[in-house]
Formats: structure tokens, sequence, C-alpha cells
């Protein structure tokens, strides 16, 4: 496949070398002369120019191009981008700064195929490697929603209960389950839950707590857990 990425700074140069890696054609778009040498330091093909100019991704092929990445530290920049590489045919993503508002996040997302905030997704990251491996991020649904993977263990309070016996918290809700480290399906309201099963849940930071409390257990803090809820 045939790439166009728009800024070749930190995200744009690292998308673009394992774009490379796998075997697809990349081309950069660099407007700031250092940033650029040195993305041709690493032998990639850079246009230099502003990458918001129709013209100048002209250059860079977006008419051959399967999609533009628009990935510059500047959001006009990015959404121009992606606006004309939709309108030539082209899946846009574009990178979007936290910063911003989550309205706002909205309002972009609605008129590209891709919005991408790598500070978020750099976040995630090191908190799955602070909470270690019974809990793991998989993605910030919004400013309070979170989903995440939670791994069974043998001082879980629902160990040995039935994923209908499982009572959550309100503001959380299971959405898939795996045993012996099979694929995720939807789970079976009468599968039990066993140590080493793996859940991912759909859940309100609120209540983030309480629920791995629930499902990955904490010795210091005991539970009863059943149709009545946690106790």
């Amino acid at each position: 496949m045939r790439f166009v990425i728009v800024g070749a700074g930190r995200v744009g140069l690292r998308t673009a070398r394992v774009l490379r890696e796998e075997g697809h054609e990349v081309t950069l778009i660099e407007l700031d002369e250092p940033t650029r040498r040195r993305a041709e330091a690493a032998e990639f093909d850079v246009v230099a120019g502003d990458g918001s100019r129709e013209e100048i991704l002209a250059e860079a092929g977006i008419d051959d191009a399967d999609a533009v990445g628009a990935l510059t530290g500047d959001l006009n920049v990015n959404f121009a981008a992606c606006m004309i590489g939709s309108h030539r045919g082209c899946r846009t993503v574009m990178r979007i700064d936290d910063d911003y508002r989550e309205e706002i996040y909205r309002k972009y997302a609605d008129e590209v195929d891709e919005v991408i905030y790598p500070e978020r997704l750099g976040a995630i990251g090191a908190k799955n490697a602070l909470l270690g491996g019974t809990i793991r991020a998989i993605a910030d649904i919004a400013q309070h929603l979170q989903i995440v993977e939670l791994t069974i263990t043998s001082e879980a309070p629902v160990e040995g209960y039935t994923v209908s016996e499982l009572q959550l918290p309100a503001d959380a809700t299971v959405l898939a389950m795996s045993k012996d480290g099979s694929p995720f399906q939807i789970p079976d309201a009468d599968e039990a839950l066993e140590t080493d099963d793996r859940l991912v849940v759909l859940t309100d930071f609120a209540v983030l707590g309480d629920v791995r409390q629930i499902v990955v257990g904490d010795p210091t803090k005991p539970h009863a857990v059943g149709a009545g809820g946690v106790n």
C-alpha cells in the first residue's frame, strides 16, 4: 500500500518507519528543514512544504495514495490535509492534541476516518505498566469512560461464580470474556468465572477501583459477592 504522511516529527517519522518495515511505500511532507533532513537521512522520500496545501499533497502523490496520515502538531494543518485527502478518495487519519476538549474530538471524528491522540495512547501504555498484569487499559472512550481487560485471580471475590451472578457497579458492564487463552467472545450467562479468565469491561473511572477489587481481588480488602452485590 502507499501512504502520504504529513509531518516528519516524532509521531510521523516513527509511523513511517513501521509502515516501511512492513513493506509499504511512504512519502513524507515536512515544512521544517532540520526535521526534513532527519527524515531524508533515514532514507525516506520527503516533499518540502506545507502539508495543508493541495499542490504539496499532489506533489507527494496523494492521488495514488491509499491513505493520508496528518500527524503534525498543528491541528489546522492536519484538518486541511485530511479534507483534501478525503476529496481525493483517500482514507484519512488525523492527529489531535489531548489538550483539546472532548467535544472537539467528536466534531473532528465526524469529518475524518480516524482521529488519534498519541499522548493519550502513550499514557495508556504507561498506565498499563504501572497497573501490572491483572488489569490492562484498552481504550479511553471519553473523559470518564474506559474499556479495560481484567484477569481473574484466586483472590477475586467472583472466583467460582457464574457470569449471571457477577454483580458489578451500575456504571460498569462486561463486554467480552476469554477462557484458557481463547479469543474473546460474548459471555455466556452460565459460564463459571475461574482463575486466569479474562474479562473486558466498560467502566466509569469513578467505579474502576471497585471493579478491579471485584474481578481481580485484593487480599487486604475482603468482600462478599452475590446477588446482592458487593458488601
